[in-house]
């Protein structure tokens, strides 16, 4: 059980790493190239802080997923990895709706 905690915390900061570095830096090309196809130049900005918002609120779930399990050994830990997931591809969803067209898959 250990292992599968250290796993959590472990992708949980590196979501949150990938986030902010698509947030802040404005790396579109960290996304796959059919998800940014119909994304204009100037929605860049908002696009990548969507997008990078998302990836930052999966990776809060993973992580506190894996802290509150390891130290109160419980499974409410679990509650808040189904609410990031659900945060996280609502933001997906709005970022590829509003800025690429409505598609989610080109």
């Amino acid at each position: 059980m250990l292992i599968g905690l250290i796993v959590f915390i472990g992708v949980g900061l590196l979501l949150i790493a990938l986030g902010t570095v698509l947030w802040k830096k404005k790396r579109i090309d960290l996304v796959n190239a059919w998800h940014t196809r119909n994304v204009k130049a100037e929605d860049v900005p908002a696009y990548t802080r969507l997008m990078g918002l998302s990836l930052i609120a999966i990776g809060a779930g993973c992580l506190l997923t894996g802290v509150v399990a390891c130290i109160l050994e419980e499974k409410l830990g679990w509650l808040a990895l189904p609410v990031s997931f659900a945060v996280g591809f609502a933001l997906i969803w709005k970022a590829q709706k509003k800025y690429n067209g409505g598609k989610m898959i080109s």
